[in-house]
């Protein structure tokens, strides 16, 4: 019998706790992003920084589920051939 010591149970976070956590990280790969100059990279990183602040501080929920706008049901056409 093949038994792998088990890890121990990591105890319950809350959102906040999490969000928090993800924050502080961001903020430490948008330092190694910018070190390394991949710019379009930091930026990335720094709108999730900003979007997980903004979500601590109650500017932002959570998630946005049900509340977006319903697809339009429109049907899609392949593109056809482009005339110039």
């Amino acid at each position: 019998m093949n038994s792998k010591p088990s890890k121990p149970a990591l105890p319950p976070h809350t959102a906040e706790e999490n969000i928090a956590y993800t924050r502080q990280m961001l903020a430490e790969l948008r330092t190694v992003a910018n070190n390394e100059g991949a710019d379009m990279l930091r930026y990335f990183i720094e709108m999730a920084y900003v979007e997980a602040g903004d979500i601590l501080a109650g500017i932002r929920p959570l998630s946005i589920r049900g509340q977006r706008d319903p697809a339009i049901a429109m049907p899609l056409k392949p593109a056809g051939k482009v005339k110039f």
